[in-house]
Formats: structure tokens, sequence, C-alpha cells
């Protein structure tokens, strides 16, 4: 009965040992990003990103719990403006705060994650114009970035991020997209 005791101890201790050293390989930092082009100009889809009062018409998280406690302070839209969220397990709590804007190209947010894990990130927003007055498009991507602390590298032993959040943003994009070109 030992030797079964200590060949299951000791095959845990390797399983263990395998799964610490693979996430001391994960890099300190990630990045998620998506991008899509849309047929309107970015002043169309500024506003929609730059006041978290819209969010609610295009963003994949504000469906992911019907229930979900949203508080707004701060300014009303840009630089300063603050959007809070407690949710279910599936969106968790946090907050996030528009750091900074150049109108109509760039939005950058920060953003805390509270529960289910702690996280303190970086969102950013561009919108770039393409084409002639006439045939304008904007490339609007979507970027998270932000460090990765160990036990944020053992969870990406086993999540693969850029997926499961990817998924979510090419959703958001889709709905800007739809929205902004009706």
């Amino acid at each position: 009965m030992f030797e079964i005791i200590a060949i299951i101890a000791a095959v845990l201790a390797i399983a263990i040992a395998i799964v610490l050293i693979l996430a001391a390989t994960k890099p300190d930092t990630f990045r998620v990003q998506r991008a899509t082009t849309v047929k309107v100009p970015p002043e169309k889809i500024f506003p929609l990103i730059n006041d978290f009062h819209q969010w609610g018409t295009w963003s994949p998280y504000e469906t992911k719990d019907p229930a979900m406690k949203r508080s707004y302070s701060g300014a009303a839209s840009g630089k300063g403006a603050v959007y809070a969220w407690d949710g279910n397990k599936n969106v968790g709590s946090g907050r996030m705060e528009i750091l900074d804007t150049s109108a109509p190209s760039k939005i950058v947010i920060k953003l805390d994650f509270f529960t289910p894990f702690e996280g303190h990130n970086t969102a950013e927003f561009t919108m770039l114009p393409q084409g002639d007055a006439t045939n304008v498009t904007t490339n609007v991507t979507w970027l998270m970035h932000g460090p990765s602390p160990f036990m944020g590298k053992i969870m990406h032993v086993f999540i693969n991020m850029d997926r499961m959040v990817g998924k979510d943003f090419e959703i958001g994009l889709a709905n800007l997209k739809k929205i902004t070109e009706k």
C-alpha cells in the first residue's frame, strides 16, 4: 500500500513540476488583438466606443449576464469616463476608465478585473481611415494587453487567452460593423 501511495505522490509531484516549468516559459506580458474593416468613416464608430453608455449596443460582454449591475461615473464620455460592472461568473466584476482619446482615431482604456481573477490591463481601440472622400473605410483594431503574473502564466498553460478573448473581440467588432454600416 505504501508503494502505491509513493508512486502516486511521485507522479503528482512530476505533473506539478511540469506545469510550473511550462508556466515559467510563458511570456511576462500578454496581448490579444483583432481587427476589421468597416465601410464608414471613423467619426461614426468613435462615439460608440468613447461613451460607455453606448457599449450595450455592441459589446459582447453586455449580453453575458442580463442581471449584471452597471454604474457610470466621472465624465459623461471620453477621458475620465468610468464604467464599473458586477455580474455572474461569466463576466465577474471590474472597472474601466478612459485614460486618453484622440478623436476620431484612438481610445485608451484602463481595464481592471476584480473577480473571478484580479487583472490590470490596457485596452486600445484604433480607427484608421482608408480610401478617399467618396469611398472611406475604417480599419478598426481592438487590442488588450497587460502583465502576466506567475498565476496568470499557470492559467495560460491550460487556457489559450488569445483564442478565448479573441472570439469576444471578433463578435464586438462584427457588432460595431453591423450597427455603423446600416
